[in-house]
């Protein structure tokens, strides 16, 4: 998995055995949810054990049913909020020890993507595949494969047709937006997991939603195309209509105040560092 500073992490039986050099140093989040000052090595291992101890990350203890939520626009949380409303039917989401699930179960988005940052690979693991299938949702292959096109195709297959689904590239999102044209379903398409990509104003736009996370390229690129936004620190950007709705869902969700301003990106002084 890729966590903190798009780090990358291996976990094996339950331990975290590897760790490389964290690419940012300091991350809003984190620091407001768990007091990291400045992201080290040491730091992402004691936060993935901490992960894997209290909610069983890649362990046949997964915890994987939540209702709590931890980042007011974090891509679990507009998903959680989006099926609840109806606004989506199914999302296509990647989760450890499962890989690709697809689901309608609001708590099952929140209890599996809530946890987790950038699954890269993962072994299936027998006991969890089945407690998401009895809590509604369909785990693209017993292998754990990680797939998320062939998993909006698998959500088409079992009837759904508003479906949203989390995609790290370009060229899954085209692909997406082809099946969409071909099959009649409405896709939400969000970008997630985005520290270092460098994508142009014309990848961006192949997306509903982007998460900014660290990317220096997504904030300078989404000015004059973004149609809303929410957060300031790791904005999450609207890039189409049917984005913004989505956004929209989940602030009715929350009982906060909210603040629209213009023009977009509006960035706090708050930004990750560095932006890469």
């Amino acid at each position: 998995m890729e966590l903190l500073g798009k780090a990358r992490a291996v976990v094996r039986d339950g331990k975290v055995v590897e760790v490389s050099e964290p690419k940012i140093e300091y991350c809003p989040l984190f620091k407001k949810l768990h007091g990291i000052e400045r992201i080290t090595k040491e730091e992402i291992v004691k936060n993935l054990s901490y992960r894997i101890e209290n909610f069983g990350l890649f362990t046949a203890k997964r915890k994987i049913i939540e209702e709590r939520v931890f980042a007011t626009f974090g891509a679990s949380e507009i998903f959680f909020s989006c099926l609840k409303s109806g606004f989506l039917d199914a999302v296509v989401i990647v989760a450890d020890c499962a890989g690709t699930v697809v689901t309608s179960n609001p708590k099952l988005v929140q209890g599996l993507g809530g946890r987790i940052s950038g699954v890269v690979k993962t072994s299936p693991v027998a006991e969890v595949i089945e407690r998401i299938e009895n809590e509604g949702g369909y785990v693209l292959s017993r292998d754990a494969e990680i797939d998320q096109v062939k998993g909006v195709l698998f959500a088409i297959e079992k009837g759904f047709k508003k479906i949203g689904v989390t995609l790290t590239n370009p060229e899954d999102a085209k692909a997406c937006a082809k099946i969409e044209k071909e099959r009649d379903v409405k896709i939400l398409k969000f970008a997630v997991h985005t520290t270092g990509v460098e994508w142009s104003k014309e990848d961006a736009l192949n997306f509903d939603l982007i998460t900014l996370c660290a990317s220096k390229s997504l904030r300078e690129n989404l000015k004059g195309i973004a149609k809303a936004q929410a957060g300031e620190s790791i904005p999450i950007v609207a890039i189409s209509e049917f984005g913004k709705l989505a956004l929209l869902e989940r602030a009715k969700d929350l009982n906060g105040i909210l603040i629209i301003s213009k023009p977009l990106p509006e960035l706090s002084q708050n930004q990750p560092k560095p932006l890469v």
